[in-house]
């Protein structure tokens, strides 16, 4: 629980008229990502942007708080990432159903289906429906743990190597470093993603 917690402290709150260059970094990066991510929604869909906010900086906080030595990533677990996504997943079904009934409805059986294939039709519309909470939980936990093994891996082979040969130690280290700052990257793309695709199923509910 103080793993999970840990990365709200990082985000200080601002509480002074002008803030330092490090707040105001912060703020517009958060404001720059909100219009990106929002400007396909209508009003009802923007009321969700404090939530939206919320969990792009805590994927993205606690997937980089991973890549810290001896750290513990809560996002390379299967659970946890589903404790997030069928919730949330969850909320946009139930808002679509609630204000656009006759729309959500239509989603299980396309325009001019025929009459022969329409159960069949519905049946697979309804998988892919309840397919969508473990697609955004499993893809967060598939990159985040295949990055951290190749770490591990290629960290491995190159402390085994400097006692063989230390021009091959030095290449696979180079590799290490490369793959490293990678991670970084795959670390808040991956944050992005998952925010962006609950954006998706939002926009599709609202």
């Amino acid at each position: 629980v103080l793993i999970v917690m840990f990365p709200s402290i990082l985000f200080p709150t601002p509480s002074r008229l002008i803030n330092n260059r490090l707040i105001s970094i912060q703020q517009w990066l958060i404001q720059l990502t909100s219009k990106q991510m929002l400007a396909i929604h209508n009003q009802k869909g923007r009321t969700w942007a404090l939530m939206l906010m919320s969990l792009i900086l805590f994927i993205g906080s606690t997937n980089l708080l991973g890549l810290l030595p001896h750290s513990f990533t809560p996002t390379t677990q299967l659970s946890m990432n589903l404790g997030m996504a069928i919730p949330l997943w969850a909320g946009t079904v139930i808002t679509g159903f609630r204000y656009k009934t006759k729309a959500s409805l239509a989603h299980f059986l396309p325009l001019g289906t025929p009459l022969p294939l329409i159960p069949m039709l519905v049946v697979i519309e309804t998988i892919s429906l309840f397919i969508q909470p473990m697609a955004l939980a499993v893809r967060l936990t598939a990159n985040i743990t295949a990055g951290h093994l190749l770490i591990h891996l290629i960290g491995g082979a190159t402390l085994a190597l400097i006692n063989i040969s230390a021009t091959t130690a030095f290449i696979t280290f180079i590799i290490l470093i490369l793959l490293t700052i990678l991670e970084f990257a795959v670390a808040l793309i991956q944050a992005y993603v998952f925010t962006l695709l609950v954006s998706l199923y939002l926009h599709d509910n609202t």
